[in-house]
């Protein structure tokens, strides 16, 4: 089966690595892919915006499956114009991919379907905006509408902080995406993120994982697309899963298809677990980024079938197998991230990092260079180890960090520290 990628960054190596592996698979390319995923997939220089480029590739190379790995495509319509001309692909179309791409649509679908969520309000003007966060103090959460690449919400525990958030946003900040603005209560618990493959009707759950969002050690500085992230979390235990199943992505699915947008792809869904149970914080339209790369890491099964198996609706009697080791990733990104970053410095000692038992490299901001590998981008590598527990994989993850020479990289020291204290009070 020749099968064509769409991403560039951790996500999507992970998931070329994966595919890679899959018997089924004859060619592999990924466009416009890294530095990485060169050594999985064939990496080729497409414009990812200009669908009608993506479309010719595809039939000039007789394509027959495409995953589409990021958001921006899917809101784009990417999956749209693919299956209009023929092609299959996996992923929501446009209209389904509104969970992520809107978080109004989806908070008005939550309140619609008594899904589990925080309170909130929807606003296009400024002003009341600010009223809005006066009348109800801090802490208080301030969420750009659009997509923002990870850099989109904003926890303000100040009220000073949360109206600096909604001058940034419409002040342009964001652009497009803060035109409009979703402010909701401020959720207390632990977070972790749990996701199940979608065929339109029929949803199969996956591993759960949970994130690190902050910039640095102690869950300090500022929200980033992620920092790391551990598989599976403890906190989402099978009653948690179930509970996740039943109360938001089974009603979701349901209200989805009678609106005549059925939702096929991944559907991942930002869980807070508060004193009163799971309650949603968003979802994502896509696999998560670093998630994927841990439960790549973890999936037994070939993910080839699965894959085209939500994309034909043929999830119903469908399974999958995990490894039942822990996974964790390290996320190294360009000092000054997620602000601004400089790009082009060597990475050096990442064959001897690799050779680490248990340990994979994903690539996320890299590219080629005089033989080299470059930094290209904020997030740039995905450290990451298996393990037979939260600290095994911890221990060697950042054994391998310590091999790679890259003065203008950073990370955090604490991945997965919620769950390494949980296996310390255990004994």
């Amino acid at each position: 089966m020749k099968i064509l990628l769409i991403g560039s960054g951790g996500r999507e190596h992970a998931l070329a690595w994966k595919i890679a592996a899959s018997p089924l698979v004859t060619r592999l390319w990924c466009a416009p892919g890294n530095a990485g995923i060169a050594a999985d997939a064939e990496c080729v220089a497409l414009d990812i915006t200009d669908h009608a480029a993506v479309i010719a590739f595809c039939r000039q190379n007789a394509v027959e499956f495409v995953v589409v790995g990021p958001d921006a495509p899917i809101a784009a319509g990417m999956v749209d114009d693919l299956n209009a001309a023929g092609f299959k692909a996996f992923g929501p179309t446009q209209a389904a991919g509104r969970l992520e791409s809107s978080k109004n649509f989806t908070k008005a679908l939550c309140r619609a379907n008594n899904i589990p969520t925080a309170a909130y309000e929807h606003f296009r003007d400024a002003a009341a905006a600010r009223d809005h966060i006066r009348k109800q103090g801090a802490p208080i959460v301030v969420k750009a509408d659009g997509l923002a690449a990870g850099k989109g919400v904003v926890v303000a525990m100040t009220e000073q902080k949360a109206l600096a958030a909604v001058d940034m946003m419409f002040g342009g900040g964001l652009g497009a995406s803060g035109t409009e603005v979703v402010i909701e209560e401020f959720m207390e618990g632990e977070e972790a993120s749990f996701f199940a493959l979608c065929d339109g009707e029929h949803a199969l759950p996956l591993a759960t994982a949970q994130d690190h969002k902050r910039a640095f050690d102690g869950d300090k500085g500022p929200n980033t697309g992620g920092m790391g992230a551990y598989s599976p979390a403890p906190v989402m235990t099978d009653a948690m899963c179930t509970r996740v199943m039943d109360e938001m992505v089974k009603p979701t699915l349901r209200a989805m298809k009678e609106m005549g947008c059925p939702y096929k792809g991944v559907l991942f869904a930002g869980v807070m677990i508060t004193k009163d149970g799971p309650k949603l914080v968003e979802y994502n339209a896509r696999f998560g980024d670093p998630e994927t790369q841990v439960l790549m890491l973890r999936l037994m099964s070939d993910i080839v079938p699965a894959l085209i198996a939500s994309a034909d609706g043929q999830l119903k009697n469908f399974s999958l197998r995990w490894y039942d080791e822990t996974a964790l990733t390290v996320i190294m990104a360009t000092k000054g991230y997620p602000g601004d970053y400089g790009k082009g410095f060597v990475i050096e000692g990442l064959d001897e990092a690799a050779r680490i038992e248990g340990v994979e490299i994903f690539h996320a901001g890299t590219k080629s260079g005089d033989g080299r590998i470059l930094s290209n981008g904020g997030r740039v590598l995905n450290v990451c180890a298996t393990g037979k527990s939260v600290t095994q994989a911890q221990q060697r993850a950042y054994a391998a960090v310590d091999r790679i020479k890259w003065p203008e990289g950073f990370c955090r020291r604490d991945i997965g520290w919620q769950a390494i204290e949980r296996e310390k009070a255990k004994g």
